[in-house]
Order: structure tokens, then sequence, then C-alpha cells
């Protein structure tokens, strides 16, 4: 098994797969498409985070891929369904992170409502200023949450038992937690919140979601951040809204177009800002998370090649299997009728006995695990293969 980790993923994760003897490569910074098709050649699993792109491109040239773990929670930066199509399985961290990016939008929210870093740079500069003008208590004042998935839901929770009185707002329904009240549209809760947050996920759909329009709505003096994707914001419109003196300050921590590596030019509208904090895309780059989503994407990627399990994968059909004495087939294929019946016509006309077997679909690819007693001979997985729907057939050897 050839392994390649690129963007400085935790090193539990290159633990786990030496464990099982996989021979891994790691990069620290983010790859181009070329450099990602030249370095993954050969490759059987890819782990990347939120700057590497697969595309339909990268995966059209590497045949020997089987899975990508993104050792994050986003997935817009694969093309998920060109992966499902080549029968490549996709698998990514939705809650390893959570409580990190949730700590940083809090301390954020503070720092911004108290103005730290504005009398951080004061003190630096050798300037006394002890004043409670324009400084704020978080307990009592509103905040606005913007996406109540697994992060706004814990950070919901947390604010709360700070004294904040949290309003939501979600296109899905949402079991709103503790005293969190939802709201029936954006533009409302807007205009009642003291501190808007988003967090939203990485669809197409939500590019270019929050503008002028949407800053106008805030409440004069309100604070923004933003946690969630930088494609979402547009930061001219925001820089417009802090020099007008409409928002009194902003937290963002990702950005449009980011650097590939540490230590790379980063560039924004809203550097020298004085009322606004700017950080490196590190809302789950604590030590904790990321050893945590090492481990966590590293075992799916694990259990999936070795065992045949796509349990939390965001694109094939989520199936658990047992571990036991068996030889197992591991049939992808295209979604249709008849699929099942003709795996077990050449499995019955092989006189292949079957020990167990279990069928997912999922859109449009179907998952069929087969455990059998005896090891297949070539012409079965052969003949597996030529069946007209078949887009993968893996033999994994168990026990």
């Amino acid at each position: 098994m050839r392994v390649l980790l690129v963007e400085n993923i935790h090193p539990d994760a290159v633990a786990s797969f030496e464990a099982v003897g996989a021979e891994v490569v790691s990069i620290e910074r983010a790859l181009d498409e070329d450099e990602l098709i030249e370095q993954a050649a050969g490759v059987h699993l890819l782990g990347i985070r939120s700057k590497t792109n697969v595309t339909d491109r990268v995966l059209a040239e590497l045949p020997d891929l089987l899975a990508i773990g993104a050792f994050c929670i986003g997935t817009n930066q694969i093309d998920v369904a060109a992966a499902q199509g080549r029968g490549v399985a996709v698998f990514n961290a939705p809650f390893s992170n959570t409580r990190s990016v949730v700590e940083l939008a809090l301390a954020e929210i503070i720092a911004m409502t108290r103005r730290l870093t504005e009398k951080d740079r004061g003190m630096h500069a050798g300037v006394w200023d002890k004043s409670a003008t324009g400084l704020h208590e978080v307990r009592g004042r509103k905040l606005g949450i913007v996406g109540y998935g697994n992060i706004g839901t814990q950070l919901s929770v947390l604010a709360e038992n700070l004294g904040m009185e949290v309003l939501f707002f979600d296109t899905a329904d949402r079991l709103p937690l503790g005293n969190a009240k939802p709201l029936p549209t954006l533009e409302s809760l807007l205009s009642q919140v003291d501190v808007v947050t988003l967090h939203v996920d990485g669809r197409k759909g939500n590019q270019d979601f929050f503008g002028d329009e949407q800053f106008a709505l805030m409440k004069p003096g309100a604070l923004f951040l933003n946690l969630s994707r930088g494609f979402v914001v547009d930061q001219e419109a925001l820089r417009r809204r802090l020099e007008s003196g409409h928002l009194s300050g902003a937290a963002i921590d990702v950005f449009p177009e980011e650097p590939k590596g540490r230590g790379d030019t980063f560039v924004s509208p809203l550097q020298g800002m004085p009322n606004v904090i700017l950080t490196p895309h590190i809302g789950g780059s604590t030590e904790e998370a990321q050893q945590d989503i090492g481990r966590f994407v590293a075992g799916k990627l694990r259990d999936y090649t070795l065992h045949g399990s796509t349990s939390l994968s965001i694109n094939f059909p989520q199936l658990a299997t047992p571990e036991h004495e068996a030889t197992r087939l591991v049939h992808i294929h295209r979604n249709t009728p008849g699929v099942l019946a003709a795996i077990n016509g050449v499995l019955a006309e092989e006189k292949v006995n079957i020990d167990g077997q279990a069928l997912g679909t999922r859109g449009d690819v179907g998952y069929v695990i087969t455990d059998i007693t005896a090891r297949p001979t070539e012409q079965v997985v052969e003949a597996l293969k030529r069946l007209p729907d078949t887009i993968r057939v893996r033999e994994l050897k168990l026990g």
C-alpha cells in the first residue's frame, strides 16, 4: 500500500499507516494539479487538507487511487462526484476539530468586544490607554450564528454559558440547543444581533453568499466573524463597512486565495486595519485537533483499504463490515437494476459459495461486499470486472 500525505498532516496518521506495512510519503505544503499528478503516481491512498485540489483531471491520471482522505471538515476541494464515478471513496473528519474552531471564535468575540488587540498594540508602542470607552462584556449581547451545524451548535451552547443570547439561521431545519432561537430568514437575524459569525459549508451555492447587501443589514457597531470558507464573503465590501464605521470590528480566518505553504506571502484588503483580527486559517489548527483528525481519517482509510468498510464515507454507500476469516470481494458499480443478480450469477457459474453479502447504493454508485470461503480464481475476478456496469473490483484477504 502506497500513501501520499500532503499539507503537513499529523505524524499519528503516518504511524497508523506504517503499522500495517504501508509506504508513506509526507509533504508539508499544498500541491497544484501538475505537482499532485506527479507526486501521487502509483499511490493507493491520498491524504490532503484544504488547499490541495483533487480535480477530475487529477483523478483521471491516478488509476491506482483507491481512496482520498480530507484531513479537515470541508471537501469542496475534491471533485467528489468524479471520485465516485471512478470508484474512489472519500472520507473526511466532520467532528474532530469543531471544538478548536469554536474556541477560536469565542476568543475572537471576547477580544473584539474588549478591543484587546488595539490595547495590546498600544502597550507595545509605549502608550498607556486605560479607559473603558468602547469596551464591553459579552454577557447580555446577542450572537447571530449563520449555519447551525456541528460547529454552530457547539458554539451556541458555549456562548450561552457565557451569558450571550443566541439566535441562528440555517437553510435546513435544526433542533435548537439550550435557549437558542431559530430565525426564519438571514435578514431577520442580521438586523437583531451584535455579533454575526459564519459557519456555512463549502458548497458552490455559498459562493459570494455574504456581501455589501448583507453587511448593510447588520446593526451599526456590530462585529463580524468568518471561520467557514473564504469565498463566501466579499472582503472589499467588508473593508468599506469597517472604514465607514458601520461595523466596529471583524475576525477573519479564511480567505478567497490562500498561500500554499507556511512562510509564503499573504495579501488581503483587510490588512493594516486596527479593528480586524486576521489569522492564517487556523480555526482547526490545534495540536489536539490535528492529532485527532490524523488518527480518525487514517483509520477510515485503513479500514476501507483492508476491510472494505465505507462507514462515514461522503460519496459511497455506508457499509460497516464485520472482520472474520474470509476472502472478501468488493464490487463497485453503476447503480442500475440487476447488478447484484449478475454478480451472483458469475459466482454461481464458477461454483463459488457465498458466506455473507451486503449491498448499498448511493446516488449513481452501488457497493457490494461478498464474503466467500475460498480464494476466487482469476477467472472469477476477471468475469466480475467484465460486467457492463462494473467500476472497480477488489479482492481482500481477511484474518
